[in-house]
């Protein structure tokens, strides 16, 4: 996908780069229904944005990351990702799937605990039961909210705090 395709599309075109037509779809398209489940599905470092998951709830009942790791090689990225993965399960409730190419594919449940995960450079199938979840947690009701309303409290305090020093 490129952006601005009309002043762009001369140089794309001269240049003859191979699938460069790609549009992106409409901003709100309906779930990936598998089964009885509804699928929230994220892609690569999406899942990083626990804002962003939540906009899929209350309707996913299983959350899907499907993610490219390879970048990371053999370094803590791939790891740190799965952990960033089962916070989101924390804060949603919801059951990932989670699957990799090179990085660390895995089953979490809705605890964030990893049900099944394969090795970490490998190709494997990993089986594993998803019973699906509804309902919402606080951070699926609130998100961010509290902690910004927090932010903000500290922040007046301080405010006040040196505006009363500086009166004394």
């Amino acid at each position: 996908y490129f952006p601005m395709r009309s002043i762009t599309a001369g140089v794309l075109n001269y240049l003859k780069i191979p699938m460069s037509n790609f549009s992106h779809g409409p901003k709100d398209q309906a779930p990936f229904v598998l089964g009885r489940q509804v699928l929230g599905i994220d892609i690569c470092y999406e899942d990083v944005f626990g804002e962003e998951i939540i906009r899929q709830l209350p309707d996913a009942t299983v959350l899907a990351n499907f993610t490219n790791d390879a970048w990371w090689g053999e370094s803590l990225g791939p790891q740190q990702h799965l952990q960033i993965a089962q916070a989101r399960s924390i804060e949603t409730g919801r059951e990932l799937l989670r699957v990799t190419n090179t990085g660390v594919t895995a089953v979490i449940d809705h605890r964030g605990y990893i049900v099944t995960q394969a090795p970490q450079f490998s190709k494997t199938v990993l089986r594993a039961e998803i019973h699906g979840r509804k309902g919402s947690t606080p951070y699926s009701r609130w998100g961010n909210l509290p902690f910004v309303i927090l932010c903000l409290v500290i922040l007046a305090l301080c405010v006040k705090s040196t505006s009363a020093r500086l009166k004394t």
